[in-house]
């Protein structure tokens, strides 16, 4: 008992003989200290220096004074950091903020969608070879393009926003980014998507992004508080994306270039559909004019959704009769478009939100499989040419064997040294150095 108070008085009248030592030992506890439930501040250190700081009925030898004054340095130092790591801190929670709303902004996931179908008509449009820079580049501007459109469609539509469930916590109607602040984001994405493709692509390929915008922002979006139509003029923005992918590789637009893009129109409209029947009270709150609110049965609704369904049976057939893709992939497009047709038919016949529901979940699994199986079994010019030309191959490769049996004839003639040899000056042109003379034989 008596060594136990003697070490608490050494320990008391050490602290309090050296200012600067309390000083530092202060800050030491004050910079690692956390809050207790009842409110007492408890500093984090180790347990045998967690002793020495609580205030028990028996307290523990206490640290000797270079211990104390080694921790005084070690507060003093991170003390020294503490505003440089705050600064660090605060400038990633900035980043992570802004991030978080230029994502939203940009509804980068439909955005990459509108990526994954530019770089499609890419790769159809690109012959024998693809060019992995320009497949780079067109994306990267198509992606700019994208993100800017969908930004101005908030910006447009964000008292709409704010009165719908699902978008009332966007960027815009939350209050976490401001209208100028969108409008510069928007529009910097957009001059630079589209000089992008200008410089790295073609201009018809910057045109087309440059139009697409225009008809999303600012004819689409109005339109939705306007006229149901606006489903339909939204299937021809989403049909131009593939058909930029496709110019920006080939240079032109042909009637090859039509496919997927008549893929994604007829695509849209059952996909849309279905999302309006799905979403028809916060359609009505928003303010939307949406083709579904006007169907309060549904039937009308489902009935144009199935026969869209049907509008994508012959693409199949189209794509191998017109030398895009084989035989196997007309195969494949028809089973996926019937079973699409098929989701469209049950929600036309049992108008429910199941069905509905299930038929958009269907939508959703037909596009990536139809655009990868056009890849897979996509054709190549040559493979096209050779596809419309049967016999051009036996003439090709009979030409080609010729062509071999001739040169082998006038190498086995000029070895010989026969009567028709040729003579050795005649392979003066071809010398490695035409100015030095040719030896003779």
């Amino acid at each position: 008992m008596w060594r136990n108070s003697a070490t608490l008085s050494f320990s008391s009248k050490l602290l309090s003989s050296s200012s600067s030592i309390n000083h530092y030992c202060f800050h030491y506890a004050s910079a690692f200290s956390i809050l207790s439930p009842n409110g007492v501040v408890e500093p984090v250190l180790s347990p045998s220096y967690r002793r020495f700081y609580s205030s028990s009925a028996t307290p523990s030898p206490s640290p000797s004074s270079d211990s104390v004054i080694k921790l005084g340095f070690l507060a003093d130092r991170s003390l020294g950091f503490r505003p440089l790591s705050s600064k660090a801190r605060d400038a990633i929670q900035l980043a992570c903020h802004y991030g978080r709303c230029y994502w939203e902004l940009s509804k980068a996931r439909l955005s990459m969608l509108v990526v994954a179908t530019s770089g499609t008509g890419y790769v159809l449009g690109s012959g024998n070879a693809v060019d992995l820079a320009g497949l780079c580049w067109t994306c990267a501007g198509t992606m700019m393009v994208a993100a800017s459109a969908n930004s101005l469609n908030q910006v447009f539509e964000i008292n709409n926003d704010a009165k719908m469930k699902r978008t009332r916590q966007r960027p815009l109607p939350s209050g976490r980014i401001t209208i100028p602040h969108a409008v510069t984001w928007a529009s910097s994405l957009g001059f630079a998507g589209t000089a992008m493709l200008a410089c790295k692509a073609s201009m018809l390929a910057a045109g087309l992004a440059a139009s697409n915008l225009i008809l999303y922002a600012f004819v689409y979006t109005p339109l939705k508080q306007i006229h149901p139509v606006n489903t339909w003029v939204g299937a021809v923005v989403g049909a131009i994306p593939p058909l930029l992918g496709w110019v920006a590789a080939s240079g032109q637009i042909s009637l090859n270039g039509l496919i997927l893009p008549a893929a994604l129109y007829f695509w849209q409209i059952p996909h849309f559909m279905a999302l309006a029947y799905l979403c028809r009270d916060d359609y009505a709150a928003g303010g939307y004019r949406m083709f579904s609110l006007a169907d309060a049965s549904g039937q009308r609704t489902a009935a144009v959704a199935f026969r869209n369904c049907l509008y994508l049976i012959p693409l199949g057939f189209i794509a191998y009769d017109w030398g895009v893709a084989s035989g196997w992939f007309c195969v494949e497009s028809s089973l996926i478009t019937l079973a699409i047709s098929a989701a469209a038919f049950s929600f036309y016949r049992d108008r429910t939100t199941q069905k509905a529901r299930r038929m958009f979940y269907a939508s959703l699994l037909y596009l990536p499989v139809f655009m990868s199986g056009l890849l897979f079994h996509r054709l190549s010019d040559e493979q096209r040419g050779l596809a419309d030309n049967p016999d051009r191959y036996i003439e090709l490769s009979s030409s080609l064997q010729d062509v071999s049996e001739d040169d082998q004839k006038k190498k086995t003639r000029h070895f010989t040294g026969g009567p028709q040899a040729r003579p050795p000056v005649a392979y003066a042109s071809i010398a490695p150095f035409p100015f030095l003379p040719v030896p003779g034989p």
